[in-house]
Parts: C-alpha cells; structure tokens; sequence
C-alpha cells in the first residue's frame, strides 16, 4: 500500500501507520503512473492530503488515472477527499468554517468495513480551509461533524473511501483502527 505524496504536512504520519502495521509501504510522488505501481504489485493507495486549495485544483498529479483505472482500494485524506468529490462529479470550496484541531466526527451508517470497531461518535484530528460540499452521485455519505457535512464517503461500486479528518494523526481517537481496516480492505 503506498501512500501518494501531495504535498501535505501529515504525509509521511501515514506513511509511518501503514508501516507500524507491517504493511509494505513507501511513499511516492503524485507524478507516478499507475502501470509502475501495478508494476510494482501495489494493492492499495492513500492519496495524501496537501498544501491549501490544492483540492480545488482540476488537476492533482496522477491522481485522476488512479481514479479512473485502479482496480484496488484507494483513501483519500483530506485534498485527497476533495480531490476524488470533484473527479467522480461532486464538489468542494473553501469552507464556511475551517475547522483545525479535535472535533466530534457521528458515523451516519453502520457496518461499514472502514469504520468496523469505531463507535458511532469519536474525536477525530482536522486541518482544511476547504471540505467537499456535494456528494457525487455515485458516493454513499458515511459522516459528519457539526460544521463540515461530509467528513467521509464511499463510492458505491468501486473501493475508494474519503476522509476530511487525518486518521494518521494521534489525536484522532480510531485512527490506527481506520487504517487497519484499511489494510484489511486492501488484502481482500
């Protein structure tokens, strides 16, 4: 599983969670192509988060390819999230309240393989000026928190997952248990 660098601050703490779960990980440039990570037997990807805005942006590296061709699993994190919003037809904008630091995330549906052994409210570790503000059609809204509407998503038919809070981060209460089922998604 190997983690697509986009330039966020929190890259290489998801990068070290991945690797502290004895996954084979390593961090790449958002520039590689998807045929070298297939290559490299790579079955699941977490698009990083990245600078302000850069979520907004038509255009993230190879970010569009891995949407359009994997086959595996992919977590977007943050302009990762955005960014996978606005590829699949949803949106994203700069947010009416940025939210920084600990925040209350509600799960919206239950049994979700991502959200397995999380409990319906947690504290979750947040950083965005930005936040997707319309589900694309073909997602499934997983949470929220009082102030950003969509704080996680499902495609419906493919395995890729969105968060606007950072797992990676210790203060976020389940983040390890997210990223272990994470990996267990990969694996299947």
């Amino acid at each position: 599983i190997y983690v697509v660098d986009n330039g966020g601050q929190w890259t290489h703490r998801e990068w070290r969670t991945l690797r502290d779960l004895n996954v084979d990980t390593k961090i790449v440039p958002n520039t590689t192509l998807l045929n070298e990570l297939v290559s490299e037997n790579v079955y699941g990807l977490v698009l990083s988060g990245g600078a302000p805005r850069i979520g907004l942006d038509s255009k993230l590296g190879n970010c569009a390819e891995y949407l359009e061709k994997a086959k595996f699993p992919i977590l977007g994190i943050c302009a990762g999230h955005q960014f996978m919003a606005r590829f699949f037809g949803g949106d994203a904008k700069p947010s009416k309240i940025p939210e920084f630091g600990k925040i209350e995330l509600t799960l919206l549906t239950e049994n979700d393989p991502l959200f397995e052994e999380v409990p319906e409210k947690s504290i979750v570790w947040q950083s965005h000026n930005d936040e997707v503000t319309v589900l694309p059609e073909i997602f499934e809204l997983l949470a929220e928190s009082e102030n950003c509407k969509i704080q996680a998503m499902k495609h419906k038919k493919k395995p890729f997952y969105g968060l606007q809070f950072h797992p990676e981060v210790e203060h976020t209460q389940y983040g390890e248990q997210i990223f272990k089922n994470f990996v267990k998604l990969c694996e299947k």
